[in-house]
């Protein structure tokens, strides 16, 4: 075959295709919804292995730049305060309020046979989910989120994994949340009645 002034012999062709390996198309579908409940609007809560450790209550928040471990997490893995790199940006916790973090520390994520070393954040702060994973980690793994379907899928070895998220998880720390709350002062309309 000519193409301009080279030229490529089939065989050549063949080689050179053989080399190319394609990236699997990651996608959902109305059947990846099977197993949920639906309709529903649950966060997407997985377990992962985090520094070698099972941890369940994992968030998957594809709006946070940055990867959270909370109390739990720090003390369940031994860390201590001379395991942390200094970092002083302030984040906002979910009640609203400005943490400051005691500190990062980098661990490796596992899902199945793939390894992410990720940045974390450790804040002193209650929340109920033990970790968050964010863009960075989602990013690294080539990761596409699905909070509709419960599921995490990625590429690897040229297919497409699964992370199956965990719906029972992901009410228990809504409610959990939720109790969790300062009671609020009734606003004017409620104690007018209207």
């Amino acid at each position: 075959m000519s193409v301009g002034r080279f030229s490529i012999e089939p065989d050549e062709r063949e080689s050179k295709r053989a080399k190319v390996s394609a990236t699997p198309l990651i996608g959902f579908m109305e059947e990846d919804k099977q197993g949920t409940l639906q309709p529903h609007d649950d966060a997407l809560v997985v377990t992962l292995r985090i520094g070698g450790y099972d941890v369940k209550r994992v968030l998957v928040d594809q709006g946070s730049a940055v990867e959270v471990i909370y109390p739990d997490l720090y003390k369940g893995l031994n860390l201590k305060p001379e395991d942390l790199s200094p970092y002083d940006s302030p984040l906002v916790s979910f009640e609203g309020k400005i943490v400051i973090p005691k500190g990062m520390i980098r661990l490796p994520v596992q899902t199945d046979s793939d390894v992410v070393e990720v940045n974390f954040i450790v804040v002193d702060a209650y929340s109920p989910y033990t970790a968050i994973v964010a863009r960075p980690w989602l990013h690294a793994l080539g990761a596409v989120p699905s909070t509709l379907h419960q599921k995490v899928k990625y590429p690897s070895g040229g297919q497409v994994k699964e992370i199956i998220g965990n719906q029972g998880m992901a009410r228990q720390c809504m409610v959990s949340a939720i109790s969790r709350r300062p009671n609020r002062e009734p606003s004017t309309s409620a104690e007018s009645g209207l």
